[in-house]
């Protein structure tokens, strides 16, 4: 997916945590397939997963969610992920990178969400939770910002766009966002990224939240992407009052889902077939809710 990818495959694992983490070296390594852009995952046995950056760009988050989630995940609703293990550079390796237990669930799919009310309720929870846990000395959150700041990008990918995407509708749309007025309150913490990939569900529940590469405080209102990258429009509006977004912060939240799936779309067009998708359907609803 990107020029700067690393070669991984369970051989590497293997290595990495025969040398690291001998007591795991009988455990059988197999690479998970995921939509994720940033890390590889390798299920290690039964109870264990190892995540590894890809590339330099995500090396980064991988200290920052082994810092952060041990913090924050006890004060959530929900199962995080726990780091087991902080593996170091090796084995012809040079990053940094983590063991994790195993959470069970499964991805939900957008447009065939078994139990989107629930769903709403408690992705919700899991939001009004997180922006509830002090803030301060908190890091600043990579999508905390105002929308303005990705402006240039956002007008970038939909001129890449053009023909592929109803480009004077999501100009519109996009500029509607800018208009709204900008987060006036504390910085809160917020996920920063709330998309199917990184939620898990059992029996229709929310069951887990994962990649807390972006966490960090700002603006709350990025977490309000899910609400068009995973919910359907008849659950929308209880997630909305259940989250307690005013108008300016939802029109905020429905500016980043729109920009972000602007962005990915055209880098991710051919490379990434489930995060295009996802990419479209967030332009379908956004662009359906102004029809």
């Amino acid at each position: 997916m990107h020029e700067d990818e690393v070669d991984l495959d369970a051989s590497v694992v293997r290595r990495l945590i025969a040398g690291q983490f001998p007591d795991w070296a009988s455990l059988p390594a197999e690479r998970l397939m995921s939509s994720g852009t940033e890390n590889a995952m390798f299920r290690l046995g039964t109870d264990l997963v190892v995540r590894l950056p890809r590339r330099p760009g995500a090396v980064a988050d991988v200290t920052h969610e082994q810092h952060w989630l041990p913090r924050l995940g006890p004060l959530l609703p929900v199962a995080t992920p726990e780091p087991l293990g902080r593996g170091g550079p090796g084995a012809g390796f040079a990053w940094p990178w983590t063991v994790y237990r195993w959470l069970d669930g499964r991805n939900p799919v957008a447009g065939a969400v078994e139990e989107p009310g629930p769903l709403a309720e408690d992705l919700a929870s899991f939001v009004g939770a997180l922006r509830r846990i002090d803030a301060h000395g908190g890091p600043a959150g990579h999508r905390g910002v105002p929308l303005s700041t990705r402006d240039a990008a956002t007008r970038e990918a939909i001129d890449k766009l053009d023909g592929r995407v109803d480009t004077a509708a999501v100009t519109a749309r996009w500029e509607e966002a800018l208009r709204a007025p900008g987060h006036t309150g504390p910085p809160v913490w917020a996920h920063g990224d709330l998309s199917p990939g990184n939620v898990l569900v059992a029996d229709g529940r929310l069951s887990a939240v994962i990649d807390f590469g972006t966490v960090g405080v700002g603006d709350p209102a990025v977490d309000l992407i899910v609400a068009w990258n995973l919910l359907p429009a008849t659950a929308r509006d209880a997630f909305r009052r259940a989250v307690g977004a005013d108008d300016a912060q939802w029109a905020r939240g429905r500016g980043w889902a729109l920009s972000i799936s602007l962005i990915q779309l055209p880098y991710y067009w051919e490379t990434n077939p489930p995060l295009a998708e996802n990419s479209r359907h967030v332009i379908r609803e956004i662009l359906a809710e102004s029809a």
